[in-house]
């Protein structure tokens, strides 16, 4: 069977898939408002802001290795020419945790949707819990398996229909209060931060919590890149898928927490026993608004779920494919899509939505996407000094990739240490703060899962050696 993907989608089609990301706010809206007040509004703003400096190297290292899949293979090439054992099990750890990163937004986004459908027929609430999320995740995933069975060419036909249902509610209820007049900017102005926040050695720790955990929706964009080898022309492609998805997040992420705030003050959101945005759904439209309302952003979510179904499959293929997890996951189907890597996600995700705590799942998610940025960016900045440095002995400037600052490399380093250790320091210790060391538990025990896997495919890739040699 062909393990190879397949160059059939534009940049459109790319960003059609990214644009289910300015929905991965809403996890945390209120999460952030009962620590940050309203100057969350400013953290979303500044985290997006850090993906466009992200997201450019991402940007460059699309161009320059078009066959390999975003963060997992950018890493796993860079590091696999430090020609030694440790450099390719950390590559590869890097995909492990970009994998965990994405992977659990199905569960976060199903356990959503549910909650979203017993607001909406309260029937729902006369069955056990449990069966309507079982009932729910399956109609999701399985669904999700055949919709993307064929590629991204026919998943993005399902992105279109979802982009124009998902990104108008969110437009329209970010931009209705503020028509209406409904926004008292009293309730940002007056409500900046806590009354007792001071700048101590705990409140730092918890600032690099929620900045780690705002990076996991804010900066997520660069999924767009992750399709590097199934762009029909990386190098245009790339860019324009990143960029504009990056613009877009940061007109939404803003509006829609100022809107939050604006109009249901701090304590309102804090309190709120449905999702906030709802609460301002059924405020500017009435009940049947609201209702509507509501059936657009489960839509919306199930932008998201793809969006992150997409990406993780994509992440365990470039795994597979660079002998850092066993051969199995680097199969796909006649259409060059890596079906045994989704079947493996559907399986993760059952286990995950019994978990019942989306924000603990995305907590411990966090752990994954900080250390994924964190070893990328340190990739970026090797190769990104090897590059310039071939460039000084050469004599002429490589014209052939995406045309990046020399001293990028400088700026990278920043952000790159940002991530490791700052980002996780602070996830850890706001994980403990909300949920014990539970969250903390289950990211790491995720993780570790990547050694006994690696060891097997290290075992695979001797005996396959071996075989041919004999």
């Amino acid at each position: 069977m062909e393990n190879k993907l397949q160059r059939n989608i534009d940049w459109k089609q790319g960003l059609s898939i990214a644009l289910g990301v300015p929905l991965l706010i809403m996890p945390s809206i209120v999460y952030f408002t009962s620590y940050m007040y309203a100057f969350s509004i400013l953290v979303w703003a500044i985290s997006v802001g850090q993906g466009f400096f992200q997201n450019l190297a991402y940007a460059e290292m699309a161009v320059d290795f078009p066959d390999a899949s975003g963060l997992p293979g950018y890493s796993q090439k860079i590091l696999k020419s430090g020609g030694n054992r440790y450099s390719d099990f950390i590559g590869g750890f890097s995909a492990w945790s970009y994998w965990f990163a994405w992977s659990p937004i199905l569960a976060i986004f199903t356990l959503s949707i549910k909650d979203f459908a017993v607001s909406v027929m309260p029937v729902l609430g006369n069955y056990p819990d449990k069966l309507v999320t079982l009932i729910i995740g399956t109609l999701i995933f399985f669904g999700m398996h055949m919709f993307n069975r064929k590629g991204l060419e026919s998943g993005a036909v399902v992105g279109y229909i979802l982009n124009i249902v998902s990104l108008l509610p969110l437009i329209v209820l970010a931009v209705a209060p503020f028509a209406l007049g409904r926004v008292d900017m009293a309730n940002i102005t007056n409500n900046w931060m806590p009354a007792d926040f001071t700048l101590d050695v705990k409140n730092i720790l918890v600032i690099f919590g929620i900045f780690g955990m705002a990076q996991w929706s804010a900066c997520a964009w660069e999924t767009a890149a992750v399709y590097g080898p199934e762009y029909k022309d990386p190098k245009r492609d790339v860019v324009k898928a990143l960029f504009s998805c990056g613009a877009i997040c940061m007109v939404i992420f803003v509006l829609v927490q100022t809107v939050c705030i604006g109009l249901l003050g701090v304590d309102g959101v804090i309190n709120s026993t449905e999702p906030p945005i709802l609460t301002i759904a059924k405020m500017t439209f009435g009940s049947t608004g609201g209702i509507m309302s509501s059936i657009m952003l489960v839509a919306a979510m199930l932008m998201i779920i793809q969006t992150g179904f997409l990406g993780a499959s994509r992440a365990m293929h470039s795994m597979a494919s660079t002998n850092s997890l066993p051969k199995i996951f680097s199969r796909t189907n006649e259409y060059g899509v890596p079906v045994n890597a989704m079947i493996s996600i559907i399986i993760l995700n059952y286990g995950l939505i019994m978990l019942k705590s989306p924000s603990a799942i995305l907590a411990a998610s966090s752990l994954g996407y900080a250390l994924a940025n964190g070893i990328s960016l340190y990739s970026y900045v090797k190769y990104k000094r090897e590059k310039n440095n071939k460039s000084t002995k050469s004599g002429k400037e490589n014209t052939k990739g995406l045309r990046v600052p020399r001293l990028w490399d400088k700026v990278i380093i920043a952000f790159a240490f940002v991530n490791i250790p700052l980002f996780l320091v602070g996830l850890v210790y706001l994980n403990s703060l909300d949920s014990g060391w539970s969250s903390t538990i289950v990211g790491v025990g995720v993780l570790a899962l990547y050694v006994p896997l690696y060891k097997y495919s290290e075992k695979e890739k001797n005996m396959t050696n071996l075989t041919k040699t004999g």
